[in-house]
């Protein structure tokens, strides 16, 4: 089977609105970053604590998430010229990397969007703690 330029090309539509997410995620996380630095210098609560190391592993998630579609995003690239240049093996083998690496920075999303879960659990505990006080 032969790869067509335009097959590669199709990740580039999913590929911005992934980006645009990510990058959503990432300026929240910031601002509630410092927010939270901000309220932990002030008062230093232990819950403040446990909320900030939650952010810096989302943080880290978020940096691979990111890292892993720009290299998807470079390998259509690559794929692409492969194809216009005749070089189908070359091509077929970016487009199946850019695929595996967009499939790894979707599989970082799940596990980021799960750890955020976790930071509303930490919430929710605080004030069932407080409730029993």
């Amino acid at each position: 089977m032969e790869l067509q330029i335009s097959t590669p090309a199709l990740l580039f539509p999913a590929v911005s609105l992934l980006f645009l997410s990510y990058t959503n995620r990432f300026l929240h996380l910031a601002a509630l970053i410092r927010q939270l630095h901000a309220a932990w210098m002030s008062n230093g609560e232990p819950l403040l604590r446990a909320q900030i190391e939650n952010l810096r592993k989302r943080m880290v998630l978020i940096r691979w998430m990111q890292l892993f579609g720009s290299l998807s995003l470079l390998l259509c690239v690559i794929s692409m010229v492969a194809v216009m240049l005749g070089g189908q093996v070359v091509g077929w083998i970016g487009f199946g990397g850019a695929l595996v690496l967009m499939g790894i920075s979707l599989a970082a999303l799940t596990r980021e969007v799960y750890i955020s879960d976790g930071a509303l659990a930490i919430l929710l505990n605080d004030m069932e703690h407080q409730k029993k006080d």
